[in-house]
């Protein structure tokens, strides 16, 4: 299991995701559609229970329309 440090940068993430989600108008369906991931993962990224590989997360800063910095930044 993960240190709890690796956890709570995994939720920090998330909640970067959620929020650049909802400031760009889109719901977790539509994110999930443009990177080409089904939704059930994509939710458990954006939840912080769910590691994401560095090329999802590329694939779903483009599809919210955001630089990967702005997902990963601390």
């Amino acid at each position: 299991m993960p240190p709890e440090r690796v956890h709570a940068r995994r939720r920090a993430i998330g909640d970067q995701i959620r929020a650049a989600r909802l400031w760009a108008n889109l719901s977790q369906e539509e994110v999930a559609l443009r990177a080409g991931i089904t939704l059930g993962p994509y939710n458990r990224i954006e939840q912080g229970h769910a590691a994401a590989r560095i090329d999802t997360l590329i694939r779903i800063a483009d599809a919210i329309g955001v630089p990967l910095a702005d997902l990963v930044r601390e």
